[in-house]
This record gives structure tokens, C-alpha cells and sequence, in this order.
């Protein structure tokens, strides 16, 4: 990877030149829907509150423990760089699963119940009208879901049809 403290812009670097992160975000405690949807109800009262805060503390902080042995899903981030986009494990991130730029037809935004209300949605990454990747509990879905289709229209060559949509826009 690019050093992007010596970039002039984040991810303004070719893929040619090598790779660089344009973003990278943890996902929320949303990722685990049974759970987030029970803590919503039992935070909705002020007798429930820390039992639902109490019930969430595994799943948020489970993105800062490192990986062990059979628990690949600690520490878990969504990164998008100029050539792919990855999910990956760890303290010291590698790729688990990846999808290449010039592989993205289109992203698409899958809302459930605790969508609202955790601010985070589901993207699904499809090639081929196929869903190659899903990334659950993306927090701020509608800006990263931007940022991924900004990403293949600016780097792989005959992708960039239509307007240019900046990450801070909504649908």
C-alpha cells in the first residue's frame, strides 16, 4: 500500500502507482440483528436502558480485540481502496474476503428494522447481477455506498457512466 500520509489527497493515487485506502470504516453493533433489535426495545425504557447497553458491549467492543484462534470475526473493517474492496480480520488487517473495482456492477442498500435507528444498513456488492459481497451494519450506508461507486467510476476504465454523486448526498 501508497504511504497516504504523503498523499496530497486521500486516494488520488492510480491503481497503476499502487494501492491506497480512500476509506475505511468498523462495521456497528447492528451486524448481529437479534441482538441490536432486542437491545432497541430494552433501551426504548428507562428500566431496560442498561440491560440493552449491557447486551451491546460484547459487539461493539468486539471490533477491538484481535483475532484469535476460530473466532475470525473479531476486529472486523470494511476498507475501499483505489483497486478493490475488502472485509478484513484483525489487529494487523488482511483480506478475508475481497471484490475488485472492475468487478462492482452496483451497490445496493438493504434496510432492516434497526436500520433507522442504529444509523447503519446492509450494502450488497453485485457482479454479474449476482451479490458477490455483503457488508452488514455499514454505519453512514448511504456515504460509503457513494464512495464505493465514486471509486469504480473514477478507476476502472468504461465504468464511469452517469453523474458524479458526492459521498455526503442522499438518494
Amino acid at each position: 500500500m501508497v504511504d497516504v500520509r504523503k498523499q496530497a489527497v486521500t486516494g488520488v493515487v492510480p491503481p497503476e502507482v499502487g494501492e491506497a485506502i480512500i476509506r475505511e470504516i468498523w462495521p456497528s453493533v447492528a451486524t448481529v440483528p437479534a441482538a441490536a433489535g432486542l437491545a432497541r426495545v430494552l433501551m426504548s425504557s428507562r428500566i431496560g436502558a442498561p440491560l440493552g447497553w449491557f447486551l451491546l458491549a460484547p459487539l461493539y467492543f468486539k471490533k477491538l480485540l484481535a483475532v484469535a484462534p476460530g473466532m475470525g470475526w473479531l476486529a472486523v473493517r470494511y476498507t475501499l481502496t483505489n483497486r478493490r474492496l475488502m472485509i478484513q480480520h484483525g489487529l494487523k488487517p488482511h483480506a478475508v474476503h475481497e471484490i475488485p473495482l472492475a468487478d462492482i456492477d452496483e451497490v445496493r442498500l438493504r434496510k432492516d428494522s434497526n436500520s433507522d435507528y442504529y444509523g447503519s444498513a446492509t450494502l450488497e456488492i453485485l457482479s454479474k447481477d449476482q451479490v458477490k459481497l455483503t457488508l452488514p451494519g455499514v454505519k453512514g450506508p448511504e456515504a460509503f455506498r457513494h464512495a464505493i461507486i465514486n471509486a469504480y467510476k473514477a478507476w476502472v476504465p468504461g465504468k464511469a457512466k452517469g453523474v458524479f454523486v458526492p459521498a455526503k448526498a442522499t438518494a
